[in-house]
């Protein structure tokens, strides 16, 4: 049995680390709101961009565009796997893994040859531990993401994207290059609700671009738009910006859902350690009681021995 001394310093322990748990969960909990309102701010721009992509997709006639062209026989799949920078949020990057390892299985079997891309250290740290070979990473904005962090990466594949297996691109680095690729994929964590977040295995390219089929799409007033340039030229201008697009929404996406997942996890972490330190306080307090107990017991015999 441990001694009070033992558990005091247990009890003590235990409380440095529930406050830094809720400290945790304090600061998911403020930044989940921020990530809502991110990803909320970002769809009128994407809403408008698919409606004005459907304009152009319609207009445009046959379209022949390197993103929208399936393509024969494909051999190489690029797939961007977005995780974490930091730990400290539950199953939110396993379950994305999770979801990875079974879409490289699919691709696998498809016989297709995965090309690994990640974004966040913990998705970079699963697979340098496994000795899986990642073609490129992009780190440090997991929390925080801008439009120019989803840029960066998408360029880069569309430039892969629209080369294809067989011609290889030079790095934005300039560090040397890398085979295209015949398809590229994004596995990301939708956010939901405060207690779901789903992970998501999306194809971003070959793009499919089509009008509004929804109930009251023939509703809709058409917008007559007048292109300057001709719809082809803008429709290969805004594809890739389009795929940028999406990339950010999907970053968006998993930022609400990592501090959701944060907050969840600090949250169960803090009442199991309020739970700890109660049995723990009370463990003491029975041992102290015995042992005021022993001692009076030993004074009362003594004095009866002297009596």
């Amino acid at each position: 049995m441990a001694s009070i001394r033992e558990l005091r310093s247990r009890i003590r322990s235990v409380q440095s680390t529930k406050k830094i748990t809720k400290a945790q969960e304090l600061i998911a909990t403020s930044r989940i709101t921020k990530a809502q309102a991110r990803v909320a701010a970002a769809k009128p721009y994407s809403q408008e961009m698919t409606t004005v992509l459907s304009e152009l997709a319609s207009s445009a006639g046959s379209l022949d565009h390197p993103l929208l062209v399936e393509r024969e026989n494909p051999k190489r799949a690029a797939v961007l796997v977005v995780t974490s920078d930091r730990g400290m949020c539950g199953g939110y990057n396993s379950n994305v893994l999770k979801a990875t390892r079974e879409l490289l299985s699919l691709l696998g079997e498809e016989g297709k040859e995965p090309v690994l891309f990640v974004t966040g250290q913990k998705g970079l740290g699963y697979f340098s531990f496994r000795g899986t070979e990642v073609a490129d990473s992009w780190t440090g904005f997991s929390q925080a993401p801008e439009y120019s962090d989803a840029a960066t990466a998408s360029n880069f594949l569309v430039d892969l994207f629209v080369a294809g297996s067989g011609t290889d691109v030079e790095r934005p680095d300039g560090e040397g290059s890398l085979e295209g690729v015949d398809e590229l994929h994004i596995v990301y964590t939708k956010f939901v609700s405060m207690l779901t977040q789903n992970p998501e295995v999306r194809r971003v390219a070959p793009l499919v671009v089509t009008e509004d089929d929804s109930d009251d799409a023939d509703s809709k007033p058409s917008r007559n738009y007048d292109f300057e340039p001709s719809a082809e030229n803008l429709l290969s201008s805004l594809l890739p910006k389009y795929v940028a697009t999406r990339v950010y929404a999907a970053l968006l996406d998993s930022s609400a859902s990592e501090s959701a997942a944060r907050r969840t996890a600090m949250k169960a972490a803090t009442d199991n350690a309020e739970e700890l330190s109660t049995s723990l306080s009370r463990e003491a307090n029975q041992l102290r009681q015995a042992q005021i107990t022993q001692e009076i017991s030993e004074i009362v015999g003594g004095a009866s021995a002297l009596g």
